[in-house]
């Protein structure tokens, strides 16, 4: 006998059939795989109904495009009553709630969510790992609750063969909200215009398996029956079908493009353009942090979302492609994306699912990341996740940055030394501070734990800290100052930033000329063997 076929429903039928109470689980990246059109009409149904109620929302990587869409449509206070999320920063609507103490708000590892879906699907106690330790998702600094009101344990320390490790706890998922390009007869969903499929299959079995139901958002429902190779959630997991169309407003490829062959790995390559723009302290930071990647020749490299992402692109300027960048989201090899359609990347050489990739991570498959930093500290610690004050407080959320950060052999942090306001100018090789930022990023304790400077010390990691004027290394430790910016001078403009237990090597020297001229940098001086 056949299997009855997914349910056609819209977008407003979809929505009526999530009730008060239920843990929703909505797969996507920023704003690749996001059931737009769903999240949209359940936030109408709340706001004209008052229904659902008491929602427990549940997401890996983050979704939204800061603004109002993605999962900030979840953002209303009654709708959403607990927030498990792996990256906030694209979701501000749910940081306040968090912030605000109107909703129960955890922030998990990107990674350990996806891997959760996967222990959830098969009925496994959770997932152990030591992904976490020593961060505030370990229970000895705060369990990964993100607020007061949040008191719930879902994270333990227990121990295995004398070796510390976290246990993530798994719960029932009763809806997950999926999205794909194209549904056949039978409800096999395929990706064919989608840059990546994160974990699709993950989530989708997650709620099957927990008696659940599975929504899936497509662009267009084909007659007969789709490539058996091509299909990535099987039409078994799915219930119900939302056919929206080509429409750019709720099926962009990404929240920045509505399509863009190179993500399929379709269409000319560009060729390689020498420079990029102005040399402002964020591509100089770029620059420093790409003569990093050429000295240590790293094969496989991650790089985080923002100023980190954008060393691919300079890269690709340099006509550096002696390694393999890689973006959590799944896409191995090509150039990565940034902004709204991060996750992404032109020409990919392969994509994997995203709990795939951070298999790949957690094992120790990367080389080398680079990746941003709101504050560090005098002991190498870093703070990505929890700051800024008054108003521009926010939940940025940890991603997938200490899934990367606890099991990469080299990390390079990238960010300014100072904060709102800075603005720099190069000339004759030389930098010069302009107008200098109002807040400090060297600060003398990180509010918010995302990285232990100590813990990777234990663990051999090798820690660069570049800044548009300084570089700072870890050593034994401690953050020790090793290279000054041409024409910075190094009180007035550095120490008198920082705190005063900072270190200053004793072989200090200046940071690479090249960096401060905006032609290319490695055209006659590169290795050519």
């Amino acid at each position: 006998m056949p299997i009855r076929p997914p349910e056609r429903v819209s977008a407003a039928q979809a929505a009526a059939l999530i009730s008060s109470g239920w843990t929703v689980a909505s797969a996507g990246f920023v704003g690749v795989g996001h059931a737009e059109a769903v999240t949209a009409a359940l936030e109408k149904r709340f706001l004209e109904s008052g229904q659902p109620r008491d929602l427990t929302l549940v997401y890996s990587a983050g979704q939204g495009d800061r603004g109002a869409r993605g999962v900030n449509h979840f953002g209303n206070a009654g709708l959403t009553r607990r927030i498990i999320g792996g990256h906030w920063r694209s979701a501000p609507r749910l940081s306040r709630l968090a912030l605000d103490n109107a909703a129960e708000a955890y922030n998990l590892p990107q990674g350990v969510i996806t891997h959760l879906y996967r222990a959830i699907a098969g009925r496994k106690p959770g997932v152990v790992t030591p992904i976490g330790l020593h961060t505030f998702v370990d229970p000895r600094h705060g369990g990964a609750r993100l607020n007061e009101r949040t008191t719930e344990e879902l994270v333990e320390l227990i121990e295995i063969g004398g070796q510390e490790m976290l246990r993530y706890l798994p719960f029932p998922i009763d809806c997950a909200l999926v999205r794909g390009t194209s549904a056949d007869a039978a409800g096999n969903i395929t990706a064919e215009h989608e840059p990546f499929h994160h974990e699709l299959l993950a989530i989708a079995q997650a709620a099957h398996n927990s008696g659940g139901i599975v929504i899936a958002q497509v662009k267009r429902i084909n007659p007969g029956r789709a490539r058996a190779a091509d299909v990535r959630v099987p039409g078994i997991l799915v219930d119900y079908l939302v056919e929206v169309g080509d429409d750019p407003t709720v099926h962009g490829m990404t929240f920045g493009e509505h399509f863009n062959p190179a993500y399929l790995g379709e269409g000319p390559m560009p060729e390689r353009t020498a420079g990029g723009g102005a040399l402002d302290a964020r591509r100089i930071i770029q620059r420093r942090a790409l003569l990093e990647l050429v000295a240590q020749r790293p094969r496989v490299v991650s790089l985080g979302v923002g100023m980190p992402a954008g060393v691919g692109a300079v890269a690709h300027e340099e006509g550096i492609d002696d390694f393999v960048l890689t973006v959590e989201a799944g896409p191995i090899g090509g150039v990565p994306a940034d902004g709204l359609s991060f996750g992404a990347s032109a020409y990919p050489d392969a994509i994997v699912d995203q709990p795939a990739q951070f298999d790949f991570y957690d094992g120790g498959g990367l080389d080398m990341a680079f990746l941003g930093l709101a504050q560090f500290d005098p002991g190498g610690n870093v703070n990505v996740s929890l700051f800024g004050d008054g108003p521009a407080r926010m939940v940025a959320g940890i991603g997938g940055f200490i899934n990367i950060t606890q099991s990469t052999r080299s990390l390079v942090f990238m960010g300014t030394l100072t904060a709102g306001g800075l603005k720099v100018a190069v000339a004759d090789g030389k930098l010069r501070i302009v107008s200098e930022g109002r807040s400090r990023k060297l600060v003398d304790q990180v509010e918010h734990l995302s990285f232990s400077g100590p813990y990777a010390a234990q663990l051999g990691t090798r820690v660069l800290y570049v800044t548009e004027r300084a570089v700072f290394r870890l050593e034994q430790g401690r953050l020790e100052l090793v290279e000054i910016a041409p024409g910075i001078d190094l009180e007035r403009d550095i120490l008198s930033h920082c705190p005063g237990s900072v270190l200053v090597a004793a072989d200090l020297r200046a940071m690479d000329q090249r960096i401060f001229s905006n032609t290319p940098m490695l055209a006659t001086t590169r290795d050519p063997c």
